[in-house]
């Protein structure tokens, strides 16, 4: 090997290895204030909450917050629950099965992000006095859309069904849950 192409592999490897390591040591720099941006432990305790549904009776709903939002838990009648799988679901503008929307085994369980879809709005149908809109679900009277018993939307300017946030069971009698 001359002296030429020794220099030429030389020159190679500093000219990969020099940004490479500038690279590495840019981002062990920066780590710390990258670092410092992920939500502290107030705020992830935040992120999650925990509800104990032996309390609410059959045909009863509760709200709770989570993440700021309210969330609406149901304890559905089986009437409820009966129309609520009886429902064509060509006939829904946002078409989802009420399966797809409770924890098999445990469809009497409804529980929903009480925040409408069009505006953000909170939907009536909680508390016992409340117009549960002509779906016997929820109804937005800031604008007029109506949810059935799946929290899906069937009229009204709405365009997806309320939102059923992530959540679990946790414990096998199925009376607590914990949503996020």
């Amino acid at each position: 090997m001359s002296s030429h192409e020794d220099n030429n592999s030389r020159r190679d490897f500093l000219a990969l290895a020099g940004p490479a390591f500038a690279a590495v040591g840019g981002a062990v720099a920066l780590w710390p204030f990258i670092s410092q941006m992920n939500p502290d432990a107030g705020a992830l305790a935040l992120s999650s909450t925990e509800v104990d549904l032996a309390p609410i009776k059959e045909g009863a709903a509760i709200t709770v917050q989570w993440r700021g939002k309210p969330v609406f838990i149901r304890h559905r009648t089986k009437k409820e629950i009966d129309e609520a799988k009886t429902v064509a679901l060509r006939a829904l503008p946002d078409p989802q099965a009420d399966a797809a929307r409770t924890k098999k085994g445990s469809e009497q369980w409804l529980v929903l992000v009480g925040v409408c879809t069009h505006l953000g709005c909170i939907p009536k149908g909680q508390s016992i006095g409340d117009v549960k809109g002509d779906y016997d679900g929820w109804f937005c009277p800031c604008h007029g859309s109506h949810y059935d018993s799946s929290g899906r939307i069937r009229k009204g300017p709405a365009p997806r069904n309320l939102e059923v946030p992530s959540y679990a069971f946790t414990d096998e009698a199925k009376t607590k849950i914990k949503i996020g």
